[in-house]
């Protein structure tokens, strides 16, 4: 294999850093654009240009941390240049893999440590492989890894996660001690010295520890701009102060440049901290080609030029940063992984991401007591003090439901003030520190200590935060075996590893854009079912019944599916209805939450209009529960291998199934006003099921007393026709409800209890 298929690796390495920047800028914009856009500071095309510049600001900042992917995990004078580009194409590979599967699922994940455990998994096969082609000692495998660079870096980011959470907690809670809930009314007296204490540290971090890994900025200018750093600060304070006080007289809200000002300098120290991570790996393995290719043997001469300081030049710095502005404006799954955090950090309760799970239980409840434990050693009259400081009843957003903020200006500000400066202080240090990790857990930090996380919602906020760090650590797992296992593949198989490799990687890519998809298509009807602007009692409930009549059709549709799945025995289709239980049981709670939003715009005289409401919630909880009963009964039944159907029991059931079908339907079709209704041949088509039913029973028992059906084979009969006829009468009630509400005929006879 001669030196131009190497040249074709370098080509293909520097496709990979596009993709992998496009990829990986989807999973990293929520790190400096959830605090703007939770806050709606600004509309979001001004949010984005200010991040767009920062991230062209900041790509200039990023030379020095590109020397972390040529020597900072391994030592490449040990390897020859063949031997790093398997290295990196491996990493690249996995990279953009995992990456893509993160994004499509919309969780934050870290493309720092991704790329770090990557470059350990690949080196590390690469060293293993090579002393075992030499016949050498494995033992010496720590003279190939570069241990205590890789252990500081591993260190840094775990203990990032801690100081982020910790800093965010109390700067939000010393902010808020000084400002309360209601920071409008106190913004006068204090908003211009705390504005320009956070504009200074962020100038002091961004600018000040920064200058050292910009490429436009010479050594002397850079040990110039360290010697004066203390005066440029005493001078930027006071101007930052002044000029705020001037905003503040003119009716502006000083939060709002802060916010911006904090977003510009978030995205300009993930540029400078990141950009490692996208194009890190390709500009090494070049300047490993480049060096080779100078010498008389270029596939056996070790690259220990690599150990030298090798500048980045600035234009192809601009370059990535010019691709990266391009997808944040273009990828939708930026917005999903966005989400993801500000979900998780709103100040409301609202629709939960993620469910409760028993260590998010028993973290809350450790708290809970701890909290308790503490109050009780504080005096109380620093307690009343505390109290009346962050009393949560003074929390105002003064905007329309629609476009209601997740949290106030105070918080966004401290969110994206402690974040720049803990990164900006590590890129400084020349450590690949992960921007997930940082904003992700101080934004965490300050919802905690904003009291987002009260007693309705904080054991799901804290799922989700369990949820995305086992992500984190899923991924340094992934990332180190993934990248071992490629690096192996490509050590053997070269040309023809590299190729099969990027097929697979194409194919997983392809499946996680489908899943995407249709990710994205529940989470667009979860966001139609939600009325989250409730004024008007008629065109609430009018929508309520065309979200009922939908969900109907729904649940009608995957029954039919669920149970000809069954008659087949076909335990991969009953999975998939059974995948879509708690889709259907989510949209059933937002219609119920709708359903109350409706009654409190009711007068508490309308006794009769209340019990109506309360009926509509129990019919349809019914409806959603016997569907979830026959898929779930059928999928256990099929899944555990036991017996199928006689053949005179599927003739029965889908009888059943079909009458329960046409009923469904023509309820649906009448809530839905696409027809008028036919009560009498509904109410036929009911009284026609029962009648089966109860003819069928006593087929049933014949087959009993000739052990002709087990007893697993008459459960799941009985439980089927059973539920059959709750839903049957359950959607009738519905009708008649949606009658009452609509229609001519009023039938308070309706409303029994049984």
């Amino acid at each position: 294999m001669g030196v131009e298929f190497f040249l074709v690796a370098v080509v293909l390495l520097a496709c990979f850093a596009i993709f992998d920047l496009a990829v990986g800028v989807s999973d990293d914009a929520a790190n400096f654009l959830n605090s703007s856009i939770g806050s709606r500071v600004a509309p979001r095309h001004v949010i984005m240009i200010v991040a767009s510049l920062g991230i062209l600001a900041g790509v200039t900042f990023s030379s020095g941390m590109m020397e972390v992917a040529r020597k900072g995990i391994f030592h490449p004078h040990l390897f020859t240049m063949p031997e790093l580009i398997y290295i990196f194409m491996a990493v690249m590979i996995t990279d953009i893999i995992l990456l893509d599967m993160f994004n499509a699922y919309g969780l934050p994940t870290s493309t720092t440590v991704s790329i770090v455990f990557e470059l350990l998994g690949a080196a590390t096969a690469v060293s293993l492989l090579k002393l075992w082609s030499l016949d050498h000692d494995l033992t010496t495998l720590v003279n190939y890894i570069n241990t205590s660079k890789a252990l500081l870096i591993i260190i840094g980011i775990l203990l990032s996660i801690v100081v982020a959470f910790a800093g965010g907690a109390i700067v939000q809670v010393l902010s808020r001690l000084l400002f309360t809930y209601d920071y409008k009314s106190r913004l006068k007296r204090y908003g211009a010295v705390w504005g320009g204490v956070a504009l200074t540290s962020i100038t002091y971090f961004i600018l000040i520890k920064g200058a050292k890994g910009a490429s436009f900025i010479s050594p002397d200018q850079a040990q110039w701009i360290a010697t004066h750093g203390w005066s440029i600060l005493l001078i930027i304070l006071p101007i930052s102060i002044v000029v705020l006080q001037m905003l503040l007289l003119l009716k502006v809200n000083v939060f709002k440049p802060i916010v911006l000002i904090g977003t510009f300098a978030l995205a300009l120290a993930f540029a400078a901290n990141d950009l490692m991570n996208f194009i890190g790996v390709p500009m090494a393995g070049y300047h490993a080609y480049e060096a080779a290719v100078a010498t008389q043997s270029p596939l056996t001469v070790t690259m220990g030029a690599l150990d030298q300081k090798v500048p980045t030049e600035t234009y192809l710095l601009l370059l990535a940063g010019a691709i990266m502005v391009a997808t944040l404006w273009v990828s939708r799954k930026a917005r999903a992984v966005s989400e993801t955090e500000i979900s998780l950090s709103q100040q409301d309760e609202g629709l939960e991401r993620f469910d409760s799970s028993m260590p998010s239980r028993l973290i809350v409840r450790l708290i809970l007591n701890a909290f308790d434990t503490v109050r009780n050693l504080v005096p109380s009259v620093l307690r009343k003090g505390f109290r009346h400081r962050l009393d949560l009843s003074s929390y105002r957003v003064e905007t329309d439901p629609d476009h209601r903020p997740r949290y106030d200006l105070l918080r966004a500000s401290v969110n994206l003030m402690v974040a720049s400066a803990v990164i900006s202080y590590a890129t400084s240090r020349k450590l690949p520190l992960s921007t997930t990790y940082v904003t992700f857990m101080v934004a965490m930090g300050t919802s905690f200590a904003d009291q987002a996380w009260g007693r309705e919602s904080a054991v799901y906020r804290v799922s989700g935060v369990l949820a995305v760090i086992g992500g984190w650590f899923m991924t340094a797992l992934l990332a180190f075996s993934v990248s071992l296992v490629f690096a192996t593949v490509i050590f053997y198989g070269e040309e023809y590893g590299v190729i099969g490799l990027i097929a697979l990687g194409a194919a997983i890519i392809f499946r996680n854009h489908r899943a995407h998809k249709e990710r994205s298509k529940s989470k667009e009807m979860d966001e139609i079912f939600n009325l989250k602007k409730v004024s008007d009692l008629s065109a609430t409930v009018q929508t309520t019944f065309d979200h009922i009549s939908y969900l109907v059709r729904e649940l009608r549709v995957s029954l039919a599916h669920a149970l000809e799945a069954l008659f087949a025995q076909d335990e991969s289709g009953l999975a998939r209805e059974q995948t879509k239980i708690k889709k259907f049981q989510r949209w059933s709670n937002i219609v119920v939450a709708n359903i109350f939003k409706a009654m409190r715009l009711t007068q508490k005289e309308e006794i009769h209009s209340s019990l109506k409401y309360g009926q509509t919630i129990r019919r349809l909880q019914k409806l959603v529960d016997g569907h979830r009963d026959i898929v779930m009964r059928s999928h256990e039944h099929v899944a555990n291998h036991h017996s199928g159907l006689l053949d005179v029991q599927v003739r029965e059931l889908r009888t059943i199934k079909d009458l329960l079908d046409r009923t469904l339907g023509e309820v649906e079709a009448v809530i839905s006003r696409a027809q008028e209704a036919d009560r009498q041949k509904i109410y036929a088509w009911n009284e026609e099921l029962r009648r089966l039913a109860s003819h069928y029973h006593k087929g049933q028992l014949e087959r009993i007393y000739s052990e002709e059906s087990k007893t697993r084979l008459t459960i799941l009969y009985y439980s089927i026709i059973g539920d059959a006829m709750m839903l049957s009468k359950q959607s009738i009630k519905i009708l008649e409800i949606f009658e009452e509400s609509f229609g001519d005929v009023e039938r308070a006879d309706d409303f029994d209890l049984d």
